[in-house]
């Protein structure tokens, strides 16, 4: 079996043998002045890069950078979404074209990794009223004999309503246990694991494309969905480096619905990567995504056993997840900072139960109701519901 971090190794072996430089991952706080809570994706630092200012390293890149999506928060738990995860990538900076990324992307699933070219589809741009179709990759595909499709909005990648824009070609991998069947779109065991943007335009507020004057490549490759195909696990939560995880929380605090063992297991992660980078809970901001993951892990936590606690959370387990991440951070300092958040949200579960049963909130709760809570008494509105909610939070 090949692990997680020899797929990092392969990857990034493959690339700098083809003159790519090695760029250093970066925090998942973007640099000051950035308007974005969190590093979203591989491209997120290399921004101006793409914009046409000169990287220090050159033209050709490669690299590994954790990300973390609050658009996927309430996806975790299925096969294929974290919240903390990490990114390989390849950039040509004005360099090669998308031809040459596109090959270099089936020989290495092919040759470096081992993959069957019969378990890959590839899917392309088909056009719009503003951008005819991504002709170029089309054809690629096609003299590489994988099948293609082509589509609209699943096939332009956009840094947000504005900003840097462009054409994108995925690859698609099976996962059925099966022949393959069917497309990307008609069946979703073709799991996409690489993304392949032509970073040709930039958007601007009025809807216009206005051509980048060096148009680049991006490409991003999900490292956990690629070792779940290669360890050939159900998901992505029984890949090598979620295995301490799913040891350890049942020996802690007993047998877990599969669910709850995958959410706890991706908060706990995600919220010591986070802590990891030097973000602390807090009302608003970056510290209030940390703060929401800590308070959803422990209301899985408490909902069938109000006595588990995360100081049963060996220190072990925390410095594995920061040595993985490549975080320096002492894991005492981090379990600190989560059993005071325990102590907190416990306190103000207390303090919701007496407001509640107040005769006032014995009828359902109304819009204003929620105001009150909030703005009287701190408790959130997702919290309320949980607190109103039979049996909510034991």
């Amino acid at each position: 079996m090949i692990t997680t971090d020899q797929t990092v190794r392969t990857f990034l072996d493959f690339f700098r043998d083809r003159g790519h430089e090695l760029t250093p991952g970066e925090s998942l706080v973007p640099s000051p002045g950035d308007p974005v809570l969190f590093t979203t994706s591989g491209m997120h630092p290399l921004t101006p890069y793409l914009l046409g200012r000169p990287h220090p390293l050159g033209r050709r890149l490669t690299g590994l950078q954790r990300c973390l999506r609050t658009t996927d928060l309430d996806e975790v738990g299925d096969d294929t979404h974290l919240t903390v995860f990490e990114m390989l990538g390849s950039w040509s900076l004005g360099d090669y074209d998308g031809p040459r990324s596109l090959r270099w992307g089936l020989e290495l699933l092919r040759d470096g990794f081992g993959i069957d070219p019969g378990r890959i589809h590839g899917t392309v741009f088909g056009g719009d009223d503003q951008v005819g179709p991504d002709l170029e990759s089309w054809r690629t595909w096609d003299e590489l004999g994988l099948p293609v499709e082509p589509t609209t909005d699943e096939n332009w990648w956009s840094n947000g309503p504005i900003g840097l824009c462009g054409p994108d070609s995925e690859i698609f991998l099976w996962t059925g246990d099966e022949t393959p069947r069917g497309t990307p779109t008609s069946d979703d065991r073709w799991v996409e694991v690489w993304n392949h943007v032509l970073m040709r335009y930039l958007r601007h507020p009025d809807g216009s494309l206005e051509p980048l004057p060096r148009p680049s490549i991006d490409t991003g490759l999900g490292l956990e969905r690629l070792a779940r195909i290669l360890q050939n696990t159900p998901s992505v939560f029984e890949i090598d480096v979620f295995q301490p995880w799913r040891t350890t929380l049942p020996r802690l605090w007993g047998p877990l619905e599969e669910r709850s063992l995958r959410l706890l297991s991706d908060h706990l992660r995600s919220g010591i990567v986070v802590l990891g980078d030097g973000v602390t809970p807090s009302p608003s901001g970056r510290g209030h995504i940390l703060r929401r993951l800590i308070r959803r892990t422990l209301t899985t936590l408490w909902r069938d056993d109000p006595t588990r606690t995360l100081s049963d959370l060996p220190v072990e387990l925390i410095d594995h997840t920061l040595h993985h991440f490549r975080q320096s951070v002492e894991p005492r300092e981090v379990r600190t900072i989560l059993l005071d958040e325990e102590r907190g949200f416990g306190q103000l579960l207390q303090r919701g139960r007496k407001v509640l049963s107040h005769r006032r909130f014995t009828r359902p709760l109304t819009a204003e109701d929620y105001h009150y809570l909030h703005d009287t008494h701190g408790l959130p509105r997702d919290l309320v519901v949980s607190l109103t909610t039979e049996g909510g939070l034991g």
